[in-house]
């Protein structure tokens, strides 16, 4: 693994660092993305979901790398067409939603689903729950990030999820 990790700020106010220095790097933006895909690279996939908005760089780019469609899943409010929506609490006690259209997902397609940092599990979830409810299949997680605590254990546990684990 190239080491990248270091252009990730740490020195931030919050609950989450800042991974957007690395994208700037091609070379550890490159080194990234097929560190995420590497677990997958023998999976099959139709395509990547990408949670709005920093999974849709790392979603956008997955799915360059691993040659398949991206499909991006939207902050609640933001389609101009029929969508299905998902409500969820998120880490900062704010109720929002995430929506895709109506017919995004191909009954029986393959997904692997990308964000950047899963603190809490609760718009992975909202996700999830819209990738099934169009009939696909999650094949995987993928994340910069995935908190290890009792809001993420039952993620981690059902789903084939990867991250690169960078703090707690």
């Amino acid at each position: 693994m190239v080491d990248y990790l270091h252009l990730i700020d740490t020195e931030t106010n919050g609950q989450r660092y800042d991974v957007t220095p690395l994208f700037a790097d091609a070379g550890a933006f490159s080194a990234l993305i097929a560190d995420l895909a590497l677990p997958f690279n023998d999976v099959e996939i139709d395509f990547i979901a990408g949670i709005d908005a920093l999974g849709f760089i790392l979603g956008g780019a997955l799915a360059q790398h691993l040659k398949v469609g991206f499909i991006p899943i939207r902050k609640g409010g933001k389609l101009p067409v029929e969508v299905d929506a998902a409500r969820f609490v998120d880490y900062s006690a704010q109720e929002k939603s995430l929506e895709i259209r109506f017919d995004a997902i191909p009954r029986g397609a393959r997904l692997l689903l990308v964000d950047e940092w899963i603190e809490t599990g609760t718009q992975i979830r909202a996700a999830i729950q819209l990738i099934e409810g169009q009939g696909g299949e999650l094949v995987g997680i993928a994340a910069v990030n995935i908190d290890e605590n009792d809001r993420t254990k039952d993620i981690v546990d059902k789903y084939n999820c990867h991250s690169l684990r960078i703090g707690d």
